[in-house]
């Protein structure tokens, strides 16, 4: 995955457990500053050791751990060099979800040889969509719901996210959600 990830899963530890936290994750599975690169793209099992690392540390499982990991991205994501990339995805749940893959491709321009998702909206009614993902790895559908209810909290809704349908690499996503103000 990417050294942005690995920023991330640091940052989400530091926030929830203290710098010291993720020190000692540093020091036990052997990794530094140089893993932290963000434009770099390291080893998937890397990253997965992190996040393993990292759920251990918070009490959780691996998926729970991704799972939280994606809430705790799209708000450190807007808070960072993605920002204004963040800013230009979409206003609203539906238009950003739909531009995903226009986030993705700025992404993956300036990092060669990612493997970036794909995202479809493949259905769109009032409080409800259906999106295909799609991706080279397995086993980050956690990460990916994750992500759907941060983005509904970062619009201000309340909702649910869930899947209808997973094959090897293709995941149906249903997000149902309502304005939060109610």
């Amino acid at each position: 995955m990417y050294g942005m990830i690995h920023r991330g899963i640091r940052s989400m530890v530091q926030d929830k457990l203290g710098e010291d936290a993720w020190l000692a994750l540093e020091k036990k599975i052997g990794i530094g500053p140089t893993e932290l690169l963000t434009g770099m793209v390291y080893d998937d099992t890397l990253t997965l050791e992190i996040v393993s690392e990292a759920a251990a540390r918070l009490n959780l499982t691996t998926d729970e751990c991704l799972f939280e990991f994606g809430r705790y991205w799209i708000d450190y994501a807007s808070r960072g060099s993605l920002s204004s990339a963040m800013e230009l995805t979409g206003h609203d749940l539906v238009s950003f979800i739909s531009n995903l893959d226009r986030l993705h491709l700025s992404v993956g321009m300036a990092m060669p040889g990612s493997r970036l998702p794909n995202f479809n909206v493949v259905l769109t009614e009032p409080g409800f969509l259906k999106v295909e993902y799609h991706s080279q790895r397995t086993g980050l559908e956690d990460f990916v719901s994750g992500l759907f209810y941060g983005l509904i909290e970062r619009f201000g809704l309340v909702g649910d996210v869930s899947i209808a349908d997973s094959t090897a690499g293709n995941v149906v996503f249903e997000i149902r959600y309502e304005d939060g103000q109610a």
